[in-house]
């Protein structure tokens, strides 16, 4: 009598082996990639919001009566602070020190930076024309800035 057996044979097992290793040689690139294009998303979408809140704010003073663009971006103002009295930003942007966050770089709330990866990339609020940017002749923070706001 013949008895059958169900396992597999050593040939077969070393042969998954290797495709799970070339799997996992292609996929694990591609997911640090993803998530430096998911940092780089996040502070275009900040940035976008920081900006629609200053116009926003400017507005409501035009309204009632005053011209002038406000003078900060206080860290209770637009990160996650307990300041409940004004808030530029509904819901505070989240300050941390490391990839994919925002701090604060002086105390004035006027200097800011973004990190991507190991790249902090300054940004600045200027209270005379409301603007938040960041300077793009800057060499590789230049280029960094470059992809957040373009």
């Amino acid at each position: 009598m013949k008895k059958n057996k169900n396992a597999f044979t050593m040939i077969e097992m070393i042969f998954v082996i290797v495709i799970l290793g070339i799997l996992a040689a292609i996929a694990v690139p591609k997911m640090a990639a993803t998530r430096t294009d998911a940092e780089i998303t996040k502070g275009r979408a900040d940035i976008a919001s920081i900006r629609s809140a200053i116009i926003t704010e400017r507005q409501g003073r035009l309204i009632q009566g005053q011209s002038g663009w406000i003078t900060k971006l206080s860290n209770t103002t637009l990160f996650d602070g307990n300041d409940s009295t004004h808030t530029l930003l509904m819901y505070g942007i989240a300050a941390g020190t490391g990839s994919g966050h925002w701090q604060s770089t002086n105390a004035d709330g006027l200097h800011y930076t973004f990190t991507i990866q190991t790249t902090a990339v300054p940004f600045t609020y200027d209270s005379s024309t409301g603007m938040f940017t960041c300077d793009t002749a800057n060499g590789t923070t230049g280029t960094m800035c470059q992809t957040l706001i373009n």
